[in-house]
């Protein structure tokens, strides 16, 4: 579904660099940026928790562009992560701060419209020895026309860690949408998911109630299993009782799937906060 991109200078405009970065014992161990302004990319080490070692994939972007979440909607291109090259890695998993929904001109995209820090935690392979992180990264970035783009990034985590965490890293890991339960207490929390099945020739629905402290804000996100599902972005409006409610069409499903029988993925946003709900649908 999803085409790695390479970039080309005297076409794109922006430059896809090597890099290569010692990490000294410092407070903040990180990569030099790909290129000193407009779009830029590097890697920022950050704390040890427990065995693991964290850091973050900083991408600033130039005022009025914007890059793309793991599921970038109606179009766009996601990044895609390759850490083949490492040393001393057994897996890394990249985290996701919580998206917005934005206008593409026509459909919208799901990503962010500011610099974003992508955090993750790797997990060595031996433990308390230090990580060669050697990450290629494709993305895309747009204004007006979206532009492919990408980075060769090397970083040595030493085994302790950072010193502290960078600020812009500390804060994409407080935006991480937390998991939660269907149905959990709390101000912001998805209370059913459920798939309305009607009468033969009419299209399925899938129909989520939310509850939310700030209503004109909030949004949700339906991610299906893998890439080979594109689900529409659901319409909000103001249930009889109250409460957000948020409708999709059964759409851009792989041919053959049953989505009532199919776990899927739930973002909700709400202002400042966000959540994450992992669960099948209720027929009703």
């Amino acid at each position: 579904m999803v085409q790695r991109f390479r970039l080309v200078l005297a076409c794109a405009g922006l430059a896809s660099v090597s890099l290569g970065a010692a990490a000294p014992a410092l407070a903040e161990i990180g990569s030099p940026w790909t290129a000193p302004s407009g779009t830029a990319v590097r890697l920022v080490a950050g704390e040890r928790q427990g065995t693991d070692l964290t850091g973050g994939v900083q991408i600033r972007l130039a005022p009025g562009w914007k890059t793309y979440w793991r599921y970038p909607g109606d179009s766009g291109v996601p990044p895609r992560f390759n850490w083949s090259g490492s040393q001393n890695v057994a897996a890394v998993e990249v985290l996701w701060p919580a998206p917005v929904r934005f206008d593409d001109g026509g459909s919208f995209s799901i990503g962010y419209k500011k610099d974003v820090t992508l955090p993750f935690r790797v997990t060595p392979r031996e433990a308390g020895k230090p990580v060669d992180l050697k990450l290629n990264l494709d993305f895309a970035v747009c204004e007006k026309i979206c532009q492919p783009a990408s980075a060769t990034l090397d970083l040595t985590v030493p085994a302790e860690g950072a010193g502290s965490a960078p600020p812009a890293l500390a804060d994409a890991f407080a935006t991480v949408p937390t998991p939660r339960p269907l149905g959990a207490a709390g101000t912001t929390a998805i209370e059913t998911a459920v798939l309305d099945v009607p009468g033969a020739g009419s299209q399925q629905v899938i129909r989520v109630a939310a509850r939310v402290e700030d209503p004109a804000r909030a949004d949700l996100f339906v991610e299906g299993p893998n890439e080979d599902w594109a689900l529409p972005l659901p319409e909000r409006r103001t249930g009889p009782d109250g409460r957000t409610v948020f409708t999709l069409p059964v759409d851009g499903i792989p041919k053959g799937a049953d989505i009532s029988a199919t776990p899927l993925r739930f973002t909700l946003i709400d202002g400042g906060r966000a959540v994450e709900v992992a669960t099948p649908l209720t027929a009703h």
